[in-house]
């Protein structure tokens, strides 16, 4: 309900909380989907690019060494965001996208290292959902206890890999 005073009286429009608040211009939303894109991507896009053999990124897995080697996405190597510098990120290939990944949205690790990528002049995505949503999707890992791709799994299950 938002209150609106007229001549000493207060008269209640009734508005959802979903249009409560207009909606930007058409113009506006696209800006700020685009800008959003640029900086994220999610697990489906990843897998649709590497199942096509569109592997034009490197994926970054910022947790502990030992949650890397348990499982992690393919293909990714393991840097803890406290590991990027110049020296590191100079031994990657300059024309790949790098995209960082921790363990969920709880984590912000991975945030932490793309903005030290971005600070050393590297373009960089963020996962979303992290390890915990590619597991969710059904995605497919590797190291020590690899998951199949689409191995569904309820979302309250967490297959041994995040202990």
């Amino acid at each position: 309900m938002v209150p609106i005073k007229i001549d000493q009286q207060t008269w209640r429009m009734t508005l959802s909380p979903v249009t409560e608040h207009s909606a930007a211009t058409a113009e506006r939303a696209y800006a700020h989907f685009a800008a959003k894109l640029s900086f994220e991507t999610d697990p489906a896009d990843v897998a649709g690019a590497m199942s096509d053999g569109e592997v034009d990124f490197i994926l970054i897995d910022t947790r502990k060494q030992g949650h890397y080697t348990k499982s992690h996405l393919p293909g990714a190597i393991n840097v803890p965001q406290t590991g990027i510098t110049a020296q590191w990120l100079a031994q990657l290939p300059a024309d790949k996208l790098l995209i960082t990944y921790c363990w969920g949205p709880a984590c912000n690790g991975s945030t932490k290292a793309a903005m030290k990528i971005a600070a050393l002049g590297r373009p960089v995505k963020e996962l979303i959902g992290g390890f915990q949503y590619w597991v969710r999707e059904g995605w497919p890992t590797e190291g020590k206890r690899p998951l199949d791709a689409r191995v569904a799994a309820p979302a309250s299950t967490d297959l041994g890999l995040f202990a």
